[in-house]
């Protein structure tokens, strides 16, 4: 990302979007992209997403550092297109709290085999887990949304049965206060 000719010829000669991690970069490092995206013809940096990265292989998880990513869209919103998450940690779980705090984009690395050499398959997603993954961002994201109603019909049922004042009425009303 601080391949600068690179991404003068990403932001002035391609149109399409840019993904840029911001693994191995300090943050003054991350406002000069940005400031540069900025400064490109048209909606340059309506093209940019900035992903939140540890780069390691595998990334303890101590060192994902997550909360950065809120950093990011708190510096960052409004001047880029939006924000993602680069993990190079094991299992899944951290890509979901990446969705939950608001990365849009996700990027992992996938192998057919964890076990061969190479500095990132012990850090990849076998295809099992990968299907995971997607299974648990599409259940993440189905689950995002606020209550239609204060009683859900689906709670109605057990309100009726467990809920103290709705299955014994009579009694809670000789001892309301």
């Amino acid at each position: 990302n601080q391949h600068w000719e690179m991404q003068k010829v990403l932001r002035d000669e391609y149109s399409g979007m840019v993904h840029i991690s911001t693994g191995m970069t300090t943050k003054d490092e991350v406002e000069k992209i940005v400031s540069f995206w900025e400064q490109g013809k048209g909606n340059a940096k309506e093209r940019v997403i900035l992903y939140n990265c540890t780069s390691g292989y595998p990334v303890p998880f101590q060192d994902v550092c997550m909360l950065e990513l809120k950093l990011l869209r708190e510096r960052f919103a409004g001047r880029v297109r939006g924000f993602g998450f680069s993990g190079h940690h094991l299992g899944i779980s951290v890509d979901i709290a990446a969705y939950a705090l608001g990365a849009t984009w996700n990027e992992r690395h996938f192998t057919k085999d964890r076990t061969w050499k190479g500095t990132d398959h012990a850090a990849s997603l076998e295809p099992a887990g990968l299907n995971k993954l997607c299974r648990d961002l599409k259940a993440a994201w189905q689950c995002m949304s606020y209550k239609k109603t204060d009683i859900l019909p689906l709670e109605a049922a057990q309100r009726a049965k467990l809920k103290w004042g709705c299955y014994n009425q009579d009694l809670a009303k000789k001892t309301a206060v």
